[in-house]
């Protein structure tokens, strides 16, 4: 998995731009991944639901829990689907609307200095072997463009806000991954 220096998006990647995104602060350097889970509508996989949301274009009309969420404006950088597939919604030099108000380490608004990574899937369901594949190829490629991102430099949503999220929750097994990217 290969990172183009230029664009700052995935080679041989879907690119579906999000409006849900903007620069970065000037110097930011991006060192902390954060991982996050979702499924649309809640619960069920596939469909490109999530696609339509992080594009704004998710129809209020085609579910009774879009309706609630089909005006939010978000994003993340990337989609692992369940299959491990990929789909960029926003080049890694820009910042996506995932983490929301959040701290880690001490510094807060997260969005300016890390990059979101979206697993399809649910608080309480395991993930899929091709996602933790794709995830660690993921997070390998990450590092290489961008050496800031430390070893210890992954983290849940629910670590950066906790008052607020719980994914990718007890489904999501942190010590594969680590043993993954050792």
């Amino acid at each position: 998995m290969k990172i183009n220096p230029t664009t700052h998006l995935l080679e041989n990647t879907p690119y579906l731009p999000t409006p849900n995104m903007d620069e970065r602060p000037e110097g930011t350097a991006i060192d902390l991944i954060v991982v996050h889970c979702i499924s649309l509508p809640p619960g069920e996989f596939g469909g490109g639901w999530i696609e339509k949301f992080f594009c704004n274009e998710l129809p209020a009309d085609a579910h009774p829990y879009f309706e609630e969420i089909h005006a939010e404006r978000v994003s993340a950088h990337v989609l692992i689907r369940r299959n491990g597939s990929l789909v960029q919604f926003v080049p890694f030099d820009k910042r996506a609307w995932h983490a929301g108000k959040s701290c880690h380490r001490g510094r807060e608004r997260c969005n300016d200095f890390s990059i979101g990574i979206e697993l399809e899937g649910t608080d309480t369901r395991e993930f899929e072997p091709a996602q933790y594949d794709t995830l660690a190829a993921l997070v390998r490629a990450l590092r290489e463009r961008y050496p800031q991102i430390g070893a210890d430099a992954i983290a849940a949503h629910s670590d950066i806000a906790p008052d607020r999220k719980t994914d990718p929750g007890s489904g999501f097994d942190w010590a594969l991954l680590k043993s993954m990217l050792a």
